[in-house]
């Protein structure tokens, strides 16, 4: 925690404990590293308000604290035992002089909870557990429904499930986790959202490419794509490589899925070979490159399909990667829209006349959604925007079912 707190992300702290041999990623390390970063508005607040001291707190105690108070509030232990854990702590992290501190803290809270409440209201960060930066920018944009953003933001992420249509149907695979007493429900074509989130190995056939984990907020891409058998399609942002291998499971396509780091190219790889999906031959590529740098991929045949899924702030997100609240600052949104423009022009030039290009991204900002396609559909001679097909809204906002997306279809003209 503290270490994400100056910077790190939180997938790159997972990743150095497991090679370092610290710590694995099991449920309740998770717990406890979602759980304090979904508060952490609240807990900075909570700190400042009760700690006595006239010098800041050390970023390691502080961060001891966080994690503390999330474990006190979260109800799922003892208040003794957290108390007691916390000032053992202190002697692990070798930082025995705070344990005096850190148990009067501790103890005053629980003392005074109830009176914290109207003290911290005035707090937006305490509040609604986001900056306040992200606070005043979700209810611009928002007006109506800016607090049931916020709060969806603050919540365990539902867990929906892609049916394979190439192996099962979603209804085939509906009656299979039933029998495996794993409650679901159909929300889309190949799309069951869970009652429960579970671990993904007691999922039934997955590692034989029956199913995969996507939200179904991401699986409206392939069916808005408007696929038909013999296309040349390109997926231009394509790792982790879940929308790549929807396309493929919707429709008899040529595609060429780009991503620029060739690490996670591997993983589309591996992903569409779990699936049973061609990668490597004719009619499927995986290729490591910028997709702006056209030279270096891109061999002047145009596309009749394009999907640019593009780098974006992952707002609508959040609750699945709570540290990108904090990291996130105002300014990253407006660099983020620079980019999806640059990305926009040059994958346009590959479009072929009458094709077809979704834009998709996982935020809630408008400065990078009908912002960023508004002011390119102005400058693109031609371009335009198609109406969705199945006639939904292009901004999706987080809720119960499915994450934050923004979809706009656009046209070449022939």
């Amino acid at each position: 925690m503290a270490r994400v707190a100056a910077g790190r992300s939180l997938a790159a702290e997972f990743e150095r404990a497991q090679t370092d041999g610290a710590a694995g990623r099991d449920g309740a390390l998770a717990d406890l590293c979602y759980g304090t970063l979904r508060r952490y508005g609240r807990s900075q607040a909570l700190v400042a308000a009760l700690s006595r001291r006239s010098q800041a707190t050390e970023p390691l105690i502080e961060a001891l604290l966080w994690c503390a108070l999330y474990a006190l509030e979260s109800g799922r232990y003892a208040e003794y035992t957290v108390v007691d854990q916390a000032g053992r702590a202190c002697a692990l992290l070798q930082r025995g002089r705070a344990k005096g501190f850190v148990n009067a803290l501790l103890r005053s809270f629980l003392r005074a909870r109830a009176g914290l409440e109207a003290r911290l209201g005035a707090d937006a960060a305490a509040r609604y557990w986001h900056p306040a930066w992200w606070v005043e920018r979700v209810r611009a944009a928002y007006p109506a429904d800016w607090q049931s953003v916020l709060a969806a933001g603050n919540t365990h992420p539902p867990m929906c499930l892609r049916v394979n249509a190439r192996r099962n149907s979603a209804d085939d695979y509906a009656r299979l986790l039933a029998l495996q007493g794993i409650a679901a429900q159909r929300v889309a074509p190949s799309a069951l959202l869970l009652e429960r989130p579970l671990q993904v190995a007691r999922l039934p056939g997955f590692a034989e490419g029956r199913v995969s984990v996507q939200d179904a907020g991401a699986q409206r891409a392939a069916h808005l794509l408007e696929l038909r058998a013999g296309q040349r399609v390109l997926d231009a942002c394509a790792a982790p490589g879940g929308k790549s291998a929807h396309i493929l499971e919707c429709a008899d396509v040529s595609l060429t899925a780009l991503d620029a780091d060739a690490t996670r190219c591997a993983g589309v790889a591996r992903e569409l070979a779990r699936l049973g999906l061609a990668a490597g031959g004719a009619e499927v590529q995986v290729r490591t490159a910028d997709c702006t740098a056209l030279d270096a991929w891109w061999d002047r045949r145009s596309f009749e399909r394009i999907l640019a899924d593009v780098p974006c702030s992952a707002s609508g997100v959040a609750r699945r990667h709570p540290d990108i609240k904090w990291l996130r600052r105002p300014s990253d949104i407006g660099r983020f829209a620079a980019r999806q423009v640059r990305i926009l022009e040059a994958l346009w030039r590959t479009l072929a006349p009458g094709g077809k290009l979704l834009y998709v991204t996982c935020s809630v900002f408008p400065q990078e959604n009908g912002a960023v396609v508004d002011a390119f559909v102005a400058r693109a001679p031609g371009a335009r925007r198609a109406p969705l097909a199945d006639g939904g809204a292009a901004q999706l906002l987080p809720g119960p079912g499915h994450d934050g997306f923004y979809f706009a279809l656009l046209e070449k003209p022939t």
